[in-house]
């Protein structure tokens, strides 16, 4: 059977308290294309583990007929630091609660990491410079020491992401549309992968400021190329944050499909032999993230929504009312919340009391914003 699970322990934080990931890898190490995918590194997104346990029902069936071409991993739950992260019934596994901040945060740049010593290293076949830079990236985190359970987390996942051609970091919004995250360089390459999703967006960003995960992959291939324009290097690893909806769409009936429509993307990249069937139509074109208005909250109070997320809207137009619940003449207690642009409504908030300066939508417009100026594109 072209499959096997393995274990990797994470340092533990205290006695009687160690975790572990666990990886299903299909196919042969080093064999043929290599996909990585991973599940909910924001452990309370949980959509992405729904869809993972599908995916790996359907990859358990490739293998045992024998129709895996490459390598394919597949993390069913990418961080079980958060995971076990609940309090009082309520799941916390975005940020990590020892202080290392959001999980999916400040991943380190391989680019800076390795460019000094790939100098006089690459020449004039991009193949051969891909696996050189791929094996640098390998002796690099190799050489890294983890000094606590999350940095042992962050070297685990960033040893088996760095040399696939195909990175899928699987996520969810609050209550939303399904869209991606990629960077420029992978549109319109990445678009059999947003029509098979049926994405209602796909958000484009060199560096949207926050060194995330799938970022942390796939820029270092253009960033390299910048450093070194004399010799040709191919921006070799498609890496995307996907997110399914938002955090309720939890189900069988939804989440099965979205196994079924990777499986195919993994059949037309060739990692798994089969006829995928004709191409799903698109959605969507690819759009700047500075083009998505991020609308925020000017106070503390309630909200009320006049939009849902698919609605198209205009600038100008009301996305909701904030409302104080401490004041004293109730119906002058209301604030009008309108779009700075125009576009389609992406998200919204699931949770309608809201925090002065938190994101109550996104809206997906089509030009650059003058307020997404500054190198941070992201929510938080």
């Amino acid at each position: 059977m072209q499959r096997s699970i393995e274990y990797i322990d994470l340092i533990a934080p205290g006695p009687g308290s160690a975790r572990r990931l666990q990886l299903r890898r299909y196919g042969a190490r080093g064999q043929g294309p290599k996909a990585y995918i991973q599940a909910s590194l924001h452990a309370d997104e949980t959509p992405a583990m729904m869809v993972a346990h599908h995916l790996a029902q359907m990859l358990d069936g490739a293998a045992e007929r024998g129709e895996i071409q490459g390598e394919i991993v597949l993390l069913p739950y990418a961080n079980p630091i958060g995971l076990a992260q609940i309090f009082n019934g309520d799941h916390a596994g975005r940020y990590d609660i020892r202080g290392g901040g959001n999980f999916n945060r400040n991943w380190p740049d391989l680019a800076a990491l390795i460019g000094d010593d790939l100098q006089g290293e690459l020449g004039e076949e991009a193949e051969a410079n891909v696996a050189t830079i791929r094996a640098a990236m390998r002796g690099a985190l190799a050489e890294m020491q983890p000094s606590d359970q999350l940095s042992s987390l962050r070297l685990a996942l960033a040893r088996e992401a760095c040399d696939a051609d195909i990175v899928l970091d699987m996520h969810c919004d609050d209550d939303a549309l399904m869209h991606c995250f990629l960077i420029p360089a992978h549109w319109p390459e990445a678009q059999d992968l947003v029509a098979e999703l049926g994405c209602r967006a796909a958000l484009l960003a060199e560096d949207s400021g926050g060194a995330s995960f799938d970022e942390a992959f796939s820029t270092p291939w253009t960033r390299l190329a910048a450093r070194f324009p004399e010799v040709p290097i191919p921006a070799a690893c498609l890496a995307a944050t996907l997110e399914f909806r938002g955090g309720a769409d939890v189900s069988d009936a939804l989440n099965r499909p979205d196994a079924a429509a990777l499986y195919r993307v993994l059949q037309r990249r060739g990692l798994i032999a089969g006829d995928p069937g004709p191409l799903p139509p698109l959605l969507c074109d690819g759009t700047r993230l500075d083009a998505t208005e991020s609308l925020r909250s000017p106070g503390n109070g309630l909200l009320s929504y006049s939009v849902e997320p698919g609605d198209q809207v205009k600038k100008g137009d009301l996305i909701a009312e904030l409302i104080d619940p401490e004041a004293e003449d109730p119906l002058a207690g209301r604030q009008e919340l309108r779009a700075g642009t125009d576009g389609l409504v992406l998200s919204r908030r699931t949770h309608k009391y809201v925090a002065q300066g938190g994101a109550i939508a996104k809206i997906v417009g089509s030009e650059p914003l003058e307020s997404r100026k500054g190198g941070y594109l992201l929510e938080d």
